[in-house]
């Protein structure tokens, strides 16, 4: 354990966004999500929520602010419920806490999913939300 980082973040998590670079990426899939077909580097963080977790991760993980929207959504498929997911919400709130003014993308399925295995790494959730998947593009740290 280490004093003022969440106990959500295992010492797998914290080395492997430790690692990351500046406009490297991480998937937070929801339970759903074909994480481990997705990328080599999965992380397992069953009976875990994606907000508690992006809230944890984004104490410690700049977004990237030389790109337009650092954050990547899956697009609601047309039908598959109305109105945007009650998660995204949640989403907006923990963002705006850590990072002000953060725009988010929306991107189709299928190239979320083309992203997906081009990120640095993807982190497999219990999260049993629809809708509840997030990329992240990692910035650089300011000091």
């Amino acid at each position: 354990m280490l004093k003022g980082i969440s106990p959500l973040l295992s010492p797998d998590l914290l080395k492997v966004i430790a690692e990351m670079g500046h406009g490297d990426e991480l998937v937070i899939g929801d339970g759903n999500f074909p994480a481990a077909s997705m990328n080599e580097r999965n992380l397992r963080c069953d009976g875990h929520s994606v907000p508690a977790l992006l809230d944890a991760i984004l104490q410690l993980f700049p977004l990237d602010d030389f790109v337009d929207a650092p954050v990547t959504l899956m697009e609601v498929i047309p039908g598959s419920m109305d109105g945007d997911p009650p998660i995204w919400d949640e989403f907006r709130q923990i963002i705006e806490k850590h990072e002000p003014g953060t725009k988010i993308g929306f991107i189709d399925r299928f190239s979320f999913y083309d992203m997906s295995r081009k990120a640095y790494a993807t982190i497999q959730t219990g999260e049993t939300a629809l809708y509840a998947c997030v990329i992240l593009k990692k910035g650089v740290v300011r000091v």
